[in-house]
């Protein structure tokens, strides 16, 4: 091993090294603060807390009760009530 010719390469690398990193070190200096972007908005339905789901899981098992029981009744008359009410343009 030549140590003479390790170390030459060594400082060329050193140098090449510390080139770049001006160069870098320029570009921080002279780069424009980029702002950053608005988080986009919030898609689709509000998260529901806890309290306000068993509300609404409460309510709709009452309403379907209620439903069933008017369809059995309206069956044991000799009318059919053809399934739940159809809400926002049901087919």
């Amino acid at each position: 091993m030549d140590l003479a010719k390790i170390i030459k390469d060594l400082l060329e690398d050193k140098a090449t090294i510390e080139r770049v990193i001006a160069a870098l070190e320029d570009l921080q200096r002279n780069a424009v603060e980029i702002p950053e972007l608005p988080k986009p908005r919030r898609k689709g339905r509000k998260p529901m807390p806890p309290a306000e789901r068993q509300e609404v899981s409460e309510r709709m098992k009452r309403y379907w009760a209620r439903f069933r029981a008017e369809r059995s009744a309206a069956g044991s008359a000799g009318s059919h009530a053809g399934g739940p009410p159809k809400g926002r343009g049901g087919k």
